[in-house]
């Protein structure tokens, strides 16, 4: 069984033995270990200073010998948790619902692995570095930014691997073009419903700026020539057609990143379902 039955379960047990609106960060914790260790994977934590940053990854890395082999496929999850109502910032960011750590757990072939954002599933009070800015304004800043490059390099010594290819669910798209920018060895660049250009969102939902975060879009130039496809839902409400269109239209003409539009997706409806197919058409195929 993939992902995304087990967690269900989990997550209704949660609720059945007393859980409150959303489970506690403890519980949400445990619900994600019990998710990975359902399929053999297992948690590492990253020392990434000055965040400790949370991976999951299979507990027998896939290898065949062949080139495919150097390669490590890591997906980064979204914002997760971040506000508790749309006038009170969480005090954990731990997923309710781990979009990114599903897509993972479904992943059809090839090494992977899976990373958290910064204070994610970690225990907040004891990780001084933690602060409410650290999942709200400055959630694409240079400092989470910085700490999550030093946790893929730590990833790729740990897998034996030489190449990266980001799969970035949501915000952590804007996490994968930012880091992707800074790198040279990232193979191929894949978001999922990605907030690539945070200014055009806030203004969409008339919320508060990203006043600490770097823009996705703003780095368009040090992505030229990197093989990268952007997947959107077309029901998505949260972050629609036009944000990623606002992103692509940065490029020259004759340069333009893939878009495939997934007519009847959401924002987290149906990607996990059929992320196996998804996967084998729009990114093992991109380079062809």
């Amino acid at each position: 069984m993939r992902g995304f039955p087990v967690f269900f379960v989990v997550l209704s047990l949660a609720v059945l033995v007393g859980c409150a609106s959303a489970p506690t960060g403890l519980h949400r914790r445990a619900m994600a270990d019990a998710v990975a260790a359902g399929q053999h994977w297992q948690k590492v934590e990253i020392e990434a200073s000055p965040y400790t940053l949370t991976s999951y990854l299979p507990e027998n890395p896939e290898g065949s010998g062949q080139i495919e082999d150097n390669i490590l496929t890591v997906y980064i999850e979204g914002d997760g948790f971040a506000w508790s109502s749309p006038s009170r910032i969480s005090s954990d960011p731990t997923p309710i619902d781990p979009i990114g750590l599903r897509l993972a757990l479904a992943h059809p072939v090839g090494k992977v692995a899976y990373l958290a954002r910064p204070c994610q599933y970690v225990d907040i009070e004891n990780n001084s570095a933690c602060s409410a800015d650290t999942w709200t304004s400055h959630r694409f800043s240079g400092v989470v930014v910085d700490s999550c490059d030093k946790a893929l390099s730590i990833l790729l010594q740990m897998t034996s691997s030489s190449r990266l290819r980001l799969v970035g669910y949501s915000g952590g798209g804007a996490i994968a073009v930012l880091v992707a920018a800074k790198r040279k060895d990232v193979e191929q660049l894949v978001t999922v419903a990605g907030n690539l250009d945070h200014a055009k969102w806030v203004r969409k939902h008339n919320i508060s700026s990203l006043t600490g975060s770097f823009n996705p879009i703003d780095f368009w130039q040090q992505l030229v020539g990197t093989p990268q496809v952007h997947l959107v839902g077309g029901k998505d409400s949260n972050i629609d057609i036009d944000i990623t269109r606002s992103f692509l239209s940065a490029f020259p003409v004759d340069n333009k990143p893939r878009i495939r539009i997934y007519n009847e997706f959401t924002h987290v409806g149906g990607w996990v379902r059929n992320w196996a197919e998804i996967y084998k058409v729009n990114v093992i195929g991109l380079n062809n």
